[in-house]
């Protein structure tokens, strides 16, 4: 398995992914060699140690084994830069950090003379960054390729996307003997804009832990009412339509306040937005939370608001609902397949009706308790089990297939 973040140091939902497939399986004959970069990167760029990292792995189950793969590759969204003409809808036009691409190639080098020695049945590369990786590993050992799309370049960038970005994505899906889209919204990008059959492309929703959160955490709000967003502050995740949702709120609404959690891009611009509407102590920015924080700032919010432009799932909007938060999701999100009852969609871009379904959550518990009780049925089944359950069933098909070959 290749991959280029893995809790205690994550960014984003990539870490908390291949956590949670890893973990989840345990008791299913399965044993996994992790290939990690021997420098990965955590909380804004601030560089840990692979070793720092495995010794806060200790209690990883048996059956997974970390390996530190002698290359540097840093976290490719923490400097991406927004297109300057389009700035509230692009993503990393201008490029991702610094050489990161000749710093992927290195990485599918070292991975490649890594394995030389080693036993293996299947390799399952997550995100773009690790599909050079598997492409050469595959080439080289005659083992079947798995790779895991959690978001495509289209999802990030929009129309102004990365074009070298673009063709190593394409180039790993053509490579592969299976995808894994993290949903049908992900597997209609995949057939659209990179043309691949919809034959080869496997849907696997992601999971969740389920846990019990109440009265973990005591909130002291002063009496206001907290609205939450949550996630890299980048054109991908609409933070500037979330804002403008709040400013129509505060029109009519005093006592409520907007929390946005995460850092990116458009973060410092969308701060100065705030700061000209006069709107700085109603919408306040916490910069990138991690463990604990990230539980704390969920337990604060009385709504949960993701007004995603593009977004593969959104696993954000089901630890929302776990901890008993009524969610307000864009249409153009993969957890909308699995929350109906459970969620309000709205368009992205309709800031109008965001800030009306926002007030109406705040001004009627009652509805607010039946959207969090139908939301917790809803992902009642969604669990990492499952889901690492059809992994397994795809690696041991792959095989088959190559066998028979």
């Amino acid at each position: 398995m290749l991959g280029w973040e893995f809790p205690p140091f994550i960014s984003g939902g990539l870490g908390t992914a291949c956590y949670g497939l890893t973990h989840a399986m345990k008791d299913m004959d399965v044993n996994i060699l992790m290939l990690l970069p021997a420098s990965t990167w955590g909380i804004e760029g601030q560089t840990h140690s692979f070793f720092e990292m495995e010794s806060s792995l200790e209690d990883s189950p048996e059956h997974i084994t970390f390996k530190p793969v002698p290359s540097e590759i840093p976290n490719p969204y923490y400097n991406a830069r927004s297109h300057p003409f389009r700035i509230g809808c692009a993503g990393a036009i201008g490029g991702y950090d610094g050489n990161l691409v000749e710093r992927v190639s290195e990485y599918a080098r070292c991975c490649t003379e890594l394995m030389k020695d080693q036993s293996f049945d299947v390799i399952h590369a997550h995100d773009w960054v690790t599909y050079p990786a598997g492409i050469a590993l595959s080439s080289k050992y005659s083992k079947p390729l798995i790779v895991h799309v959690h978001a495509t370049e289209f999802d990030r960038s929009g129309s102004f996307i990365n074009q070298k970005i673009f063709e190593i994505e394409r180039k790993g899906m053509a490579a592969a003997s299976v995808i894994i889209a993290v949903s049908e919204y992900t597997a209609d990008i995949i057939m659209s804009n990179y043309g691949v059959p919809r034959h080869k492309i496997r849907v696997v929703h992601n999971g969740i832990s389920h846990k019990n959160y109440a009265g973990k955490y005591q909130i002291y709000k002063n009496g206001d009412k907290i609205v939450l967003f949550l996630g890299r502050i980048t054109g991908q995740k609409g933070p500037y339509h979330f804002v403008e949702a709040a400013e129509k709120v505060l029109q009519k609404l005093e006592n409520v306040k907007f929390i946005m959690v995460g850092w990116g891009d458009l973060a410092p611009s969308t701060i100065e937005t705030v700061a000209a509407k006069n709107l700085g102590t109603k919408i306040l920015f916490t910069g990138f939370l991690r463990g604990w924080q990230v539980e704390r700032a969920y337990r604060s919010a009385d709504v949960y608001v993701m007004p995603s432009v593009s977004e593969p799932f959104g696993l954000t909007a089901v630890e929302a609902i776990q901890q008993n938060i009524p969610v307000i999701l864009s249409k153009t999100s993969g957890v909308g397949e699995i929350l109906n009852k459970g969620v309000v969609k709205i368009d992205f871009w309709d800031s109008n009706k965001i800030a009306e379904t926002i007030i109406k959550i705040l001004s009627n518990p009652q509805w607010a308790e039946e959207l969090v009780r139908n939301g917790k049925e809803e992902i009642r089944n969604l669990t990492w089990e499952a889901a690492a359950k059809k992994c397994v069933t795809f690696y041991h098909n792959v095989m088959a297939n190559m066998l028979a070959s």
